[in-house]
C-alpha cells in the first residue's frame, strides 16, 4: 500500500513540475501524468505525480492527512 499526498501543480518544465503541497513547494516527476497542466491537482508518491485528481478530492484527502497528523501528535504528547 502506498500513500499519495495531494498537491497542486504550479509550473511545468519538461517532465518535471513544481507542486504546492499545503504551502510547501516540491519538485515532482510528471512522467506518469504527462497531460497534467498548471492548476490541476495530483496525488504524489515517492516524488512522482501518480494520478490527476479534482480539487474536492485533493481537499478531502489533505483534510484526512492533517487529521491523522493531529492524532499522531496527541499520542506523542
Amino acid at each position: 500500500m502506498c500513500l499519495g499526498v495531494p498537491g497542486r501543480i504550479v509550473s511545468i518544465e519538461a517532465n518535471r513540475a513544481t507542486a504546492d503541497i499545503n504551502g510547501n513547494q516540491v519538485e515532482v516527476s510528471i512522467i506518469m501524468t504527462p497531460e497534467v497542466v498548471p492548476g490541476q491537482y495530483v496525488l504524489i508518491h515517492a516524488g512522482f505525480a501518480m494520478q490527476i485528481i479534482d480539487e474536492s478530492e485533493a481537499r478531502e484527502t489533505m483534510d484526512w492527512l492533517l487529521a491523522l497528523q493531529k492524532i499522531g501528535e496527541a499520542y506523542e504528547n
